[in-house]
């Protein structure tokens, strides 16, 4: 019978699929080095961002406060209405461009250091249950024994753990939605009060529970389309981590002389999260972690030989050829991700305090009077500040119209909106066809005003007429 505690060791299938077929658990080993400890620095400050979003306050709001309920989205000082939601165009397409030039320049450096995915398993979920279990060889002999007192005890611990930090991180997910105090005060109350948000907590931590306790790395494989994506991405001279075929192989014991610098330990295969071997080249599953870097440089170290048989380097670095850095998608993608970032820029801060739309009321689109034709609006004032705000109301036209409801200045709360009617009147005589009206809403301190258009309507004037 197949041993299953070992992976096959060349495969053409994903590294987490057994030869016949059935799953193949990972538990990589701990490794040390340089770029596992900047990794894991940079994993706690990406959770501790995390975390302390919803609680730092930045002109009275959350740092990052997404309140679809009342549809205001607080980013950093800066609130936005649904009215802008354009804005998000630039934001989408320029994470995208982002994503594209890091990795056409440093390849999957996101993976290994800055996914959630990786952040959360690698440096909570993978920590807890090398705490609990012990270390990857522990993990083994664990997964092989029958259940036993010990093993069930572990077990209960790991899972009772996992599910407790999937909880919790679903409830600071959800804090960004609906404001840190604002959660407290309905975990206080009966569920039932918010069921929606009770429902979407057991839904989302039991989505994480299932994705970090047991799909893992299958995340990676199967369903993140990105792996499959940098083979359009990266190119010769994007850095990646690789194996120096040239002096590694062929691989061989230390103690005779004929053979590479690689000793076939299978020490970078043991710290590897998906289970590769770097030594067959750039693989898809390569999450650019670094710690087969690490781990190889170790050994090397110990055996008084040069690090850097797996290193940062380019294809035609490790051919032995010249490497470039300028390229033609490099700079493309820089073009296009420094102008969607200046676009954003310029838009962000030239953002009102206030906004403003107009639609037309639901029913005729113009009203026939015994003297004329009246059109009807309805305007919609958002007040986006954290302070009450007076306005003026007011339209323009180049026809002699008579306008209802500008009378008197509007009070719109702080963080509110108000909808008021309008109605614009003009004489039979007076009106030669449809024309633009130009309607302001000016605040009156500080200073400002929003203009925006509408059409009045009414019969049309060239229709021939014809004689009985």
């Amino acid at each position: 019978m197949e041993d299953k505690s070992k992976p096959h060791p060349i495969r053409e299938s994903v590294t987490t699929i057994n030869q016949d077929g059935s799953r193949f658990f990972l538990h990589p080993a701990d490794v040390h080095g340089p770029f596992t400890r900047w990794r894991r620095i940079t994993g706690l400050l990406l959770i501790a961002f995390f975390i302390l979003l919803p609680w730092v306050q930045v002109q009275g709001h959350p740092a990052l406060f997404l309140d679809v309920l009342h549809r205001r989205f607080h980013v950093f000082g800066l609130t936005f209405a649904a009215q802008d939601f354009w804005m998000t165009y630039f934001v989408i397409t320029g994470l995208g461009f982002s994503l594209f030039f890091l990795t056409a320049l440093l390849g999957r450096l996101w993976c290994g250091w800055a996914c959630p995915q990786t952040v959360f398993l690698d440096h909570v979920f993978r920590r807890v249950e090398r705490w609990i279990e012990g270390d990857a060889i522990a993990r083994r002999k664990l997964d092989a024994a029958p259940m036993s007192p010990l093993k069930f005890r572990k077990r209960f611990l790991k899972h009772t753990a996992f599910t407790l930090l999937s909880i919790l991180i679903a409830h600071i997910f959800l804090a960004y939605f609906i404001s840190m105090p604002e959660l407290y005060n309905w975990i206080q109350h009966s569920p039932l009060e918010h069921w929606d948000a009770f429902l979407f907590i057991c839904a989302a931590s039991t989505v994480l529970y299932f994705n970090f306790s047991w799909f893992r790395e299958q995340l990676c494989l199967i369903i993140c389309p990105y792996g499959r994506l940098q083979s359009a991405l990266i190119d010769d001279d994007s850095i990646i981590i690789g194996y120096d075929n040239q002096r590694g192989n062929p691989p061989g014991p230390a103690t005779r002389s004929h053979f590479g610098d690689c000793v076939n330990c299978q020490r970078c295969v043991q710290v590897c999260p998906t289970g590769i071997d770097i030594r067959q080249g750039l693989q898809m599953e390569c999450i650019g972690c670094a710690n087969c870097v690490d781990a190889c440089n170790a050994i090397m170290e110990k055996l008084g030989r040069a690090k850097g048989l797996i290193r940062h380097d380019s294809l035609n670095g490790f051919a032995g050829k010249a490497r470039r850095i300028m390229r033609p998608r490099i700079l493309l993608y820089a073009a296009l991700l420094l102008l969607g970032a200046t676009v954003l820029t310029l838009s962000a801060f030239h953002l009102h305090g206030m906004n403003m739309n107009v639609v037309r009321m639901a029913g005729p689109p113009y009203y026939q009077a015994d003297n004329g034709y009246r059109n009807q609006y309805m305007v919609r004032i958002i007040n986006k500040t954290n302070s009450a705000k007076h306005y003026e109301l007011s339209v323009l036209a180049d026809h002699p119209i008579r306008v209802l409801g500008t009378s008197e200045p509007i009070e719109v709360p702080p963080m509110g909106e108000l909808v008021k009617p309008l109605v614009v009147c003009l004489v039979s005589k007076d009106y030669h066809g449809q024309f633009p009206l130009e309607i302001t809403i000016r605040q009156l301190h500080p200073s400002a005003s929003i203009t925006r258009k509408a059409e009045f309507l009414g019969p049309k004037t060239n229709v021939p007429k014809y004689e009985k």
